[in-house]
Order: C-alpha cells, then structure tokens, then sequence
C-alpha cells in the first residue's frame, strides 16, 4: 500500500509541476487557464492522499469551478490593447531574472528544511465534518457571506467596465 502511494504522489506531482510549467509559459491567457486548472486538479489529489476528502472537493468545487470561471469570463470579457507588444518574446535577461527568483527562495527554504529538521510533528485533533459545517456556519457565517458578497461584487464590477469600455468605442 506504501509503495501505491509514493507512485500516486509521483503521479500528483508531476500533474501539478506540469500544469504550472504549462500556466506560466503559454502566451495564450486560455491555455495557461488550462494549465491553473490542471495544477489545481493535482492539488486535490494530493488532499486526497493526505485522507481529506472533503478538502479535495472543496479544492475542486470552489477553486476548479467557481475560481476558474471568474478568471475565465475576465479573460473572455477584456480585450487586450491593441499598441501592444503582442509578439510574446520574453527577453533572455528577464527570463534568467524570473529563474533567479524562482531557485533563490526554494533553495534558502530548502536549505532551512534541511539543517533545522522539526522535533516533532504533533497529530491534530481529528474534526468531523459536521463540526467543520457548524463552525462556518455558527460563529463564521458573517465572514462567510461577507466574502462571496465581495466576490459577486468584483464579478459585477469587472462586467460592468467591460461594457462601458465596449459602449465607449
């Protein structure tokens, strides 16, 4: 069973590493779209082999689904300049400076994780779902709302300045 999961994380990871290669390196906003829904697919997985289930959906209802679409419909409803530079060449120096700041982080925490190993990991206290539910629902209802009232508003907002911009041409 041991080696089944080692082969479901190698499988996880590598959707997730290619999903995020593929995100930042497409010029097309649609096929990097793709690829942040793929990274994000095997971020579910990977709740999955941490026995969450419920976070697994939660990772694919709401970032999958409902995050997706939201960034999918301001992709559709905006209209690149057209005085831009449309070529997608990406200058050497920019590109050496954006791995530069990709390793730089990656290997201090690396070299953190390595040198300063965790005494011990405490195992958390087991939460049901329905005392998961109760908690958003009880003392977290108002926040709860509060964000999906902001989300629908940055929605509305974003249409709403799409369509002057399209009225005003």
């Amino acid at each position: 069973m041991e080696v089944m999961a080692k082969v479901a994380f190698c499988v996880y990871t590598a959707v997730i590493l290619g999903g995020s290669i593929l995100a930042v390196s497409s010029s097309s906003l649609v096929r990097a779209l793709v690829g942040l829904i793929i990274t994000l697919i095997g971020v579910a997985g990977m709740y999955l082999l941490l026995a969450s289930p419920f976070m697994a959906f939660m990772q694919l209802l709401i970032y999958v689904g409902a995050v997706s679409v939201l960034i999918f419909f301001a992709v559709m409803l905006t209209r690149a300049e057209s005085g831009g530079d449309e070529s997608g060449r990406v200058p050497m120096k920019t590109r050496v400076l954006g791995l530069a700041a990709t390793i730089a982080p990656a290997a201090v925490l690396g070299w953190l994780i390595m040198t300063r190993p965790v005494e011990s990991i405490a195992v958390p206290a087991e939460v049901s779902i329905k005392q998961l539910g109760e908690g958003l629902l009880g003392s977290y209802f108002l926040p709860f709302e509060l964000i999906s009232v902001v989300l629908m508003v940055a929605m509305a907002g974003a249409v709403l300045l799409t369509w002057e911009k399209r009225e005003g041409k």
